[in-house]
């Protein structure tokens, strides 16, 4: 409708576009507004790790933030993390939507009082089920309980995790591997150690190139592309849930 205000979103784009990505998708952007957007929607790209950033006077006219992974730690003392440690203390006061996955869920973690580290269990890449906590206080977004499946499937790669919630966080998901899959703080943080963006082909690009640069062994990771070709995240799952936080929308996914 002619004089209406598109919804505006900003990714804060943590890592360098890897030459699959481009060539594929025409880099990580793209993935991210497949998964999150919609029709109607403006989307800007912030590369922070190039130390590109949002004029703070322009943080108003959004209507929330994505923080995506990297390969650098969350809890380093960069010019740029720090940086964006203090963008999003300042998005938290003014209550703006945030949505952080991998690095970004652990760096609003650190930004917000929390604790981050080495997991003390190593790597944990591939498939990982995921539980959502039972007795949840109300989340808008996640408000009808009984229809989120008990345990979701969801693409995980990271060597670093949560050691410790904000004060004020709830989590609201853990797994096996990692105590802090998922927190929040009201209804405007989101914090998601998963990759709910990822499809499996990227997945496998980037165990290639850890592979590669000796991050981890051959064997492991032939064994984790191996269990990738009979297992599926539950993509369409994690894109709601992330979509409902981001819209302000009640969280509906049908029972299975």
């Amino acid at each position: 409708m002619k004089g209406e205000v598109l919804k505006r979103y900003a990714l804060l784009l943590a890592c360098k576009d890897s030459d699959y990505v481009k060539k594929v998708y025409g880099g990580y952007f793209n993935v991210f507004v497949a998964a999150f957007g919609e029709e109607g929607e403006k989307w800007d790209l912030y590369r922070v790790v190039e130390g590109e950033f949002p004029d703070m006077d322009e943080l108003h006219k959004y209507d929330g933030f994505i923080v995506s992974g990297s390969p650098y730690d969350a809890y380093g003392n960069d010019f740029w993390i720090l940086k964006l440690c203090f963008l999003l203390q300042t998005l938290d006061a003014m209550e703006k939507k945030i949505l952080g996955i991998c690095f970004g869920h652990q760096v609003l973690c650190r930004a917000l009082g929390g604790k981050v580290g080495k997991a003390n269990t190593g790597w944990d890449i591939g498939l990982r089920k995921v539980k959502i906590v039972n007795d949840l206080s109300p989340c808008n977004f996640l408000e009808d309980l009984n229809d989120i499946p008990p345990s979701l499937s969801i693409i995980e790669c990271h060597q670093d995790e949560v050691w410790e919630v904000p004060s004020g966080a709830e989590v609201i998901a853990f797994s096996d591997k990692t105590g802090v899959e998922m927190f929040t703080i009201g209804d405007h943080i989101l914090g998601i150690q998963g990759h709910p963006e990822y499809t499996k082909d990227i997945l496998c690009n980037l165990i290639d190139r850890l592979t590669t640069n000796d991050s981890i062994e051959k064997g492991f990771a032939e064994d984790v592309k191996s269990k990738l070709e009979s297992a599926d995240p539950d993509r369409k799952c994690w894109e709601k849930i992330c979509r409902n936080f981001l819209k302000g929308r009640r969280f509906d996914f049908p029972s299975t």
